[in-house]
């Protein structure tokens, strides 16, 4: 049963939803996942974390009715011309494996001495009130690194163990996870999310 209050997360990923809500609730928000509401995971033909977030949000605000939450989000590097970019969980292809994306990233970074590994991780999050929404709520944040040669640490998921913190020193597979929430391009763009909504809500 939902309530005046809640927001459809368009995703089924239960470590987003824990984290949205926590950073949510004190806005009187309650975010729940996609599946409760009969909303399928929606293709990503966009050709930017922006566009692909707006299709996944309007997809779960039109099918439940409800307001809706949506990130889109990657690895870009520069050495790679921008890749794997919004391609990030299926760099190797299918099925989507961190093991054989990560693999394939070191090897497309073996030519790259250190200090030519330069790399950023990009969240965008989208927020719509409804479908049609002509004023979507749009924050981006980005964390910036290096891509190591080897992976490091065996906390996080995705490209983490390659995702090297010089002001860190060390990767971010191996930051305790409060520092990573506080510090992760994620984690910021939902702070900057709870900002504005806070604004839009009174």
């Amino acid at each position: 049963m939902s309530s005046p209050n809640t927001l459809v997360l368009a995703s089924s990923n239960t470590g987003k939803l824990k984290e949205f809500n926590q950073l949510l609730s004190p806005l009187g928000l309650d975010v729940r996942p996609q599946s409760e509401f009969g909303v399928a995971d929606v293709e990503e033909t966009g050709l930017t974390f922006v566009e692909n977030a707006l299709l996944k949000a309007r997809e779960a605000s039109r099918i439940s009715g409800l307001p809706a939450l949506a990130d889109d989000s990657g690895l870009e590097v520069d050495a790679l011309q921008g890749a794997p970019g919004i391609y990030s969980a299926r760099y190797a292809g299918e099925p989507k494996s961190d093991q054989r994306n990560n693999e394939k990233l070191v090897s497309a970074l073996s030519h790259c001495a250190e200090g030519q590994r330069g790399g950023r991780y990009w969240c965008v999050l989208v927020y719509l009130r409804h479908p049609d929404d002509p004023v979507p709520v749009i924050v981006q944040r980005n964390w910036e690194g290096e891509i190591l040669a080897h992976p490091r640490g065996s906390g996080g998921f995705g490209y983490d163990s390659l995702f090297w913190l010089p002001d860190q020193g060390m990767s971010v597979a191996e930051l305790p996870s409060e520092t990573k929430n506080r510090l992760s391009h994620r984690g910021r763009a939902l702070q900057g999310l709870v900002e504005l909504l806070k604004v839009a809500h009174g």
